[in-house]
C-alpha cells in the first residue's frame, strides 16, 4: 500500500514538473550545399546522395585516394549501394580531387552551377544508369522516388510537361512527390535532358 502511494506521488510530481506531454515537431534545415562541379560530379550526385548529404561527404576527414576507394567499395560491397563497377574508379577520382587529403575545404553553395561539357550520349537507359537514376526510380514500382510510369501518367496531358521535368532534373527539390529531396543534376546537356524526358513521358 505504501509502495502504491509512493508511485502515485512520483507520477503527480512528474506531471507537475514536466507538464502535459505534447508532440514534438523537428524541422531540419534545408540542404543548400552542392557537390563541386567537376568531372564525376554527376556520379556523386546520383550515387552518394542516395544515403548521404553533400555536407556529410564534404566534412569527412581529409583522406588519400586509397581511403576514398576503400570507403566507396565498402558502400558498394558491404552496404549494397547500387554503384556500377564501371563508375567506382571515376567516383574515387572525383572524391580524391575535390575532397581528398590536400583539398578538403567546406562545401560550396552555389545557385546556378555552370554545366560541364556534354557527353553526347543520348541513349536514355545509359544516361539513367550513368547519373544513378535507377537508385531511386524504376519503371513501375516506387523506390525512393516515384516510378517513371506514374510520372508519365501525371504529365501526359500537360503541355508544359517537358519544362517541368527539365526543371526537376536540373534543379532537384522536393514537394511534388513527397518530402524526399531529389538532388540536382545541373551538368546534363539539353540533348541529354530531352532524351531522358522523352523516354520517361513515353512510358505506358
Amino acid at each position: 500500500m505504501i509502495f502504491e502511494r509512493m508511485k502515485m506521488t512520483w507520477a503527480a510530481a512528474l506531471v507537475l514538473t514536466c507538464g502535459p506531454l505534447t508532440a514534438l515537431e523537428i524541422r531540419l534545415p534545408a540542404e543548400t550545399a552542392v557537390f563541386k562541379q567537376d568531372a564525376g560530379a554527376e556520379i556523386a550526385n546520383g550515387q552518394c546522395l542516395i544515403c548521404h548529404s553533400v555536407e556529410y561527404v564534404g566534412t569527412q576527414p581529409p583522406m588519400p585516394r586509397a581511403s576514398w576507394k576503400a570507403s566507396v567499395q565498402k558502400m558498394q560491397q558491404k552496404y549494397g549501394a547500387p554503384i556500377p563497377d564501371g563508375q567506382v574508379e571515376e567516383l574515387v577520382e572525383y572524391l580524391t580531387r575535390n575532397y581528398g587529403a590536400s583539398t578538403n575545404p567546406p562545401p560550396v553553395t552555389v545557385s546556378a552551377p555552370a554545366p560541364t561539357k556534354a557527353s553526347g550520349n543520348s541513349d536514355p537507359v545509359q544516361l539513367a544508369t550513368r547519373y544513378g537514376c535507377f537508385g531511386c526510380h524504376n519503371a513501375a514500382t516506387k523506390l525512393v522516388g516515384p516510378p517513371y510510369r506514374e510520372i508519365a501518367a501525371k504529365y501526359r496531358s500537360d503541355p508544359d510537361a517537358f519544362r517541368k521535368i527539365d526543371q526537376q532534373i536540373h534543379q532537384g527539390g522536393s514537394g511534388k512527390w513527397g518530402p524526399i529531396i531529389m538532388p540536382p543534376f545541373p551538368t546534363l546537356s539539353a540533348g541529354e535532358t530531352k532524351a531522358l524526358a522523352d523516354w520517361i513521358l513515353g512510358m505506358k
